[in-house]
């Protein structure tokens, strides 16, 4: 006779393989899933309520009727790593017509040694950056002191473009301007109505986002983090995905600011890693519960997913750059053009900055 002890040693055993299936329900969650320090989230609450303060009228940005205004853009450089492609980009801002059409910030991960490009528009625009790791809540809190950093900084920022260290310019400044600005015809989906003009602007204005209601995978990056974990404030019929990398209004830009609520849910770890991309879910969730028609629900970013690895698009070198890559990326079904494009390895700069005056800048 087996004594009990022995038999319940033996069903153990027999039953590892089993618990090993299931492990990643039980276990606790691996590295990017660590909850956010708490001094940083209390360092961002005070951020994000001192920009909160500025949502009066005369800041919401949706609707314009001055004959002469100043719009800016803020440029928005999330990166952990040098910013391979500073001198294109500041060829990119030097070509303006005016200094006070843009600003630019970046958030760089103070854990890693980035340069501060010298004589540049990037020298002095670091902003105070927090430690992020990839398809984790730290990208969406780095995005968050961004935007709220560019809304307090200056009140003429009204377009808030995310890049990262990889992003390219397709066009010109006065391009990207005006297509953003002032053109009627760059959004091809939008109304007649939408794309009046008064004095030379346009009466409304879009965020550029992409937001996706349909795809493969969505039950199981809804569910990463428990089946009921996102209930009842995101239902997974109000759950969507989308680029990182969009352009938003200064009205949304506060949305994504004042948010409390989807936050919470959002920065929850997840137990199924390979579907928790929180950064591109987040945006896309709240912005279109929060305003659907005011979203084109496309980016302006050029991204080529053929040959995925590990949930990184496909990555151009050297050997590809060529005038004809350039239209290519451009190239748009929603709009008359992409503004920007992704992903490039660095020692791509040479063959770009030979192509910047012939092609990129010349629209």
């Amino acid at each position: 006779m087996f004594s009990t002890q022995f038999v319940l040693t033996f069903s153990l055993l027999l039953s590892l393989p089993i618990l090993f299936l299931l492990a990643p329900r039980f276990l606790p969650p691996r590295h990017p899933s660590v909850p956010i320090p708490l001094p940083d989230e209390l360092d961002d609450l005070s951020l994000f309520n001192r920009a909160a303060s500025l949502s009066g009228p005369s800041n919401t940005f949706s609707h314009l009727s001055s004959k002469s205004p100043k719009l800016k853009i803020a440029f928005l450089f999330l990166t952990n790593s040098d910013l391979h492609f500073a001198p294109l980009w500041q060829q990119f801002f030097q070509n303006a017509p005016s200094k006070n059409l843009y600003n630019v910030y970046v958030h760089a991960d103070p854990s890693v040694n980035v340069t501060r490009p010298k004589g540049t528009v990037f020298e002095f625009r670091f902003i105070p950056a927090k430690k992020t790791y990839r398809a984790s809540p730290t990208l969406i809190s780095a995005t968050r002191r961004l935007l709220a950093t560019a809304v307090i900084d200056d009140p003429a920022n009204a377009f808030f473009a995310v890049l990262s260290q990889y992003c390219v310019p397709l066009h010109s400044f006065e391009y990207v301007y005006s297509s953003l600005v002032t053109s009627t015809t760059f959004d091809l989906t939008q109304s007649p109505s939408e794309s009046a003009q008064y004095g030379g602007v346009r009466l409304k204005y879009k965020s550029f986002i992409e937001i996706i209601s349909k795809n493969r995978s969505l039950w199981k990056r809804y569910a990463a983090r428990g089946r009921f974990a996102m209930m009842p404030e995101v239902p997974f019929e109000k759950f969507r995905v989308g680029s990182q990398f969009f352009v938003v209004t200064r009205k949304h830009a506060l949305v994504v600011i004042k948010d409390r609520t989807l936050w919470r849910k959002f920065k929850l770890p997840c137990y199924r890693e390979d579907e928790c991309f929180p950064e591109e879910h987040y945006f896309p969730t709240l912005l279109s519960m929060a305003d659907p028609n005011g979203c084109t629900h496309y980016t302006l970013t050029k991204v080529n997913w053929t040959g995925t690895v590990n949930g990184h698009p496909y990555t151009y070198r050297p050997p590809e750059i060529s005038a004809e890559l350039i239209y290519r990326l451009r190239q748009s079904n929603f709009s008359e053009s992409y503004l920007f494009a992704r992903k490039f390895t660095p020692d791509c700069l040479k063959p770009l900055m030979g192509l910047a005056d012939s092609v990129i800048f010349r629209d």
